[in-house]
């Protein structure tokens, strides 16, 4: 692929018969990866700041996943789920243990679309309700109707909102109405849910979803205090709280192995995808056994969810995660990278604001910090620069400005320290 001609039939390919490429002025070919690094077709190597959008959880091509996935693809690679099989029993039963207490029936599905899409279903059909809040600036999948429930419109098509759906105010602690001197400032923005199903509902909801941190919305942190108050909202118009934790768990955001344990909650149903299987098509919805009888009324199942491959490999994460202390990890090279923006923030004004928990982080880009004009075409200048430098970086927000950051939890002090470098060599050259 060295060959120019080559190169450019490939690009040809790919945008004729595919979804364009349209990260990056020169699109990459990558061709190899190696935990926390990646490979283009001329050998150069790129440290992965994206994690192939927070799906490589503990890095690409871990030994320990290819050998299981080896071991698995030997015996057998699919059964429904109609039949018994061990690694999805075990898997099922490990990852409940993962969870709090009472929330261990377990379904699996392909995607964090599928899972958010079934996390809905139950809703409605356990609470009987239908109205459902989410928020703005939200990403729940691609799904029609789940870009129903998500409220970007940057990326998303306009589903219209025939869902039954109520989006409420993003709690954006920089860009929001309340900022975070304001006391109590959970409570304010979770006021706002309170209204909508006042004034837009029936006053009977079936349900509210929210991620800890906003990951495609551009690594927006919930407010302390908000999911708690929220979460009493809802469950008093009789509706059920999910947590989408499809990029904010299994132990990235560093003090917690979930997202919604930060806020101090326990969610009625929980969402997962993306890490779960470092890259393998492998989603989960969590409930309790009480709603998850609802299911039980109709037939329900999954083609693929669980497949033997799949199931193997997700054990394999489970254990990966613990033997290599990838959750401590997260929350020491978080300190570090948060350490390390923020001393650029002091060196470089058109950096906003830094904000995020362990390896789930976000560095807003801005023309003007009083006026907070978002500077999109610079966010793209400092992503080119960056990725001659062998540095990929993702970007999100509602207008494109903010840089995701949300490598393979394997990532070294020495991989922070050479991020942090390009990105102030970059910076520079704005």
């Amino acid at each position: 692929m060295k060959d120019p001609v080559a190169r450019k039939s490939l690009l040809y390919e790919r945008n004729t018969y595919h979804q364009p490429c349209s990260t990056y002025t020169q699109p990459i070919i990558i061709v190899e990866g190696k935990q926390q690094y990646m490979f283009d077709e001329k050998g150069k190597r790129y440290l992965d700041l994206f994690g192939g959008i927070v799906t490589v959880s503990v890095g690409h091509s871990h030994p320990d996943i290819v050998r299981v996935a080896k071991q698995q693809m030997d015996k057998i690679f699919h059964t429904t789920t109609i039949y018994l099989n061990n690694e999805i029993a075990q898997f099922g039963q490990e990852l409940a243990a993962k969870l709090p207490e009472g929330l261990d029936v377990i379904y699996f599905v392909n995607s964090g679309s599928e899972a958010n899409d079934l996390a809905m279903l139950m809703s409605r059909a356990y609470t009987g309700n239908y109205d459902f809040i989410s928020l703005r600036n939200g990403y729940h999948g691609m799904s029609y109707s789940m870009m129903g429930v998500t409220a970007l419109r940057t990326w998303k098509f306009p589903v219209p909102q025939g869902f039954g759906v109520h989006q409420a105010v993003n709690p954006n602690t920089y860009r929001g109405p309340f900022g975070p001197e304001v006391k109590d400032v959970g409570k304010k923005y979770a006021a706002e849910v309170q209204d909508l199903i006042n004034f837009s509902t029936s006053g009977q909801v079936a349900g509210f979803i929210a991620e800890t941190i906003q990951g495609v919305g551009g690594s927006v942190v919930l407010p302390d205090g908000y999911l708690s108050a929220v979460y009493e909202h809802v469950r008093a118009a009789g509706g059920l709280c999910i947590a989408d934790e499809v990029q904010c768990g299994f132990g990235r955001l560093g003090t917690h192995y979930w997202g919604f344990q930060t806020q101090g909650v326990k969610p009625d149903i929980i969402t997962m995808a993306k890490g779960i299987g470092n890259g393998i098509p492998l989603a989960a919805v969590a409930t309790t056994k009480e709603i998850a009888a609802t299911l039980t009324k109709r037939i329900h199942f999954n083609t693929y969810g669980g497949n033997p491959i799949s199931s193997a490999i997700g054990r394999e994460v489970l254990k990966v995660i613990d033997r290599e202390n990838l959750q401590k990890n997260c929350l020491e090279r978080g300190k570090q990278f948060i350490d390390g923006m923020n001393k650029l923030k002091e060196k470089y004004s058109i950096i906003g604001e830094v904000r995020g928990k362990g390896l789930m982080l976000g560095m807003e880009l801005v023309k003007n910090r009083d006026t907070k004009e978002p500077a999109t075409p610079e966010t793209l200048q400092v992503m080119e620069s960056c990725r001659e430098a062998g540095l990929l970086i993702g970007k999100g927000g509602f207008y494109g400005n903010v840089f995701r950051i949300k490598p393979p939890m394997c990532i070294t002090a020495a991989d922070v320290d050479f991020a942090l470098e390009v990105l102030d060599h970059s910076f520079s050259k704005l």
